[in-house]
């Protein structure tokens, strides 16, 4: 699934070239992904509206359009967003063509469609629970350290589980926790409220870390990621633990281990992180 950074970086490739632009047509190849309201609805308001800015909250990205309208695009598992020019061929696994008032297209495709797209005044966005209810995200005000503190205190739960909470911290995903715990040296499995101030705090820092250089390396790419050019990202070449299995840690050389986590694949080393 795209995080914050794969997100982040989709937006800052396409925010120049979808913004000021008209949405003359849209094509719905598979209606079920439109969420709000109704496909046939939702076709007839994004029609003719003009895309004013492009923002991201947590892994959502909203396009506000005239109107007071705006469309909320959220990719799951493998839906891409990409930009294309008048002529250019599409990729496959095409579901919905937004054609501009230039030609040229943004399309959403999705392997295996489980993505979300919705369309509603700013002020009824409350509808989309993930983005009523998400916590702050790495990089924001809200996030600091002692928010932090004040939320893992006396928690039960195990931190890489409690990293992946969207009301906990928003845009924080399974690739970026397993390389935030990494770099604090604290194992997965840990309880939340266990964790020391120190530890706290190494964790704060380390998740800052690993979502600046994702952003900074145009996110990761192991299957179906691209950014909005259609470009793979390159923070796989940078990871510490995530997708290493048996391999090396790069500090101790001890074997990578995965394991199985509230539900999620999980990687750290066994020595580093005790």
């Amino acid at each position: 699934m795209p995080e914050m950074p794969e997100v982040e970086t989709i937006r800052r490739t396409l925010v120049d070239k979808v913004t000021a632009r008209k949405i003359i047509r849209v094509e719905m190849l598979l209606p079920r992904l439109i969420k709000w309201p109704d496909a046939a609805r939702f076709q007839a308001i994004i029609t003719d509206k003009t895309i004013k800015r492009l923002s991201r909250s947590g892994k959502y990205l909203l396009f506000y359009l005239t109107d007071g309208l705006v469309m909320v695009v959220h990719l799951r598992m493998t839906g891409r967003l990409y930009y294309i020019r008048q002529g250019e061929e599409q990729e496959k696994y095409v579901r919905i063509v937004f054609t501009m008032d230039t030609g040229d297209q943004l399309v959403y495709a999705d392997i295996r469609t489980l993505g979300t797209i919705y369309a509603m005044p700013t002020e009824e966005l409350w509808r989309i629970s993930g983005l009523a209810t998400m916590g702050p995200e790495p990089l924001s005000a809200d996030f600091t350290v002692f928010y932090l503190r004040d939320v893992l205190r006396d928690r039960k739960g195990k931190i890489k589980s409690l990293l992946l909470n969207q009301k906990i911290i928003g845009g924080l995903g399974n690739i970026y926790a397993d390389e935030s715990l990494a770099i604090a040296g604290i194992h997965p499995e840990r309880d939340g409220g266990s964790l020391t101030e120190l530890e706290t705090d190494k964790l704060f820092q380390a998740i800052n870390k690993v979502i600046t250089a994702g952003i900074e390396d145009g996110g990761t790419t192991f299957r179906d990621y691209r950014d909005g050019a259609g470009r793979s990202g390159k923070h796989q070449y940078h990871l510490r633990v995530y997708g290493r299995k048996d391999e090396p840690c790069r500090i101790c050389g001890t074997p990578i281990v995965k394991s199985i986590v509230g539900g999620r694949g999980t990687h750290f080393c066994p020595t580093c992180q005790r």
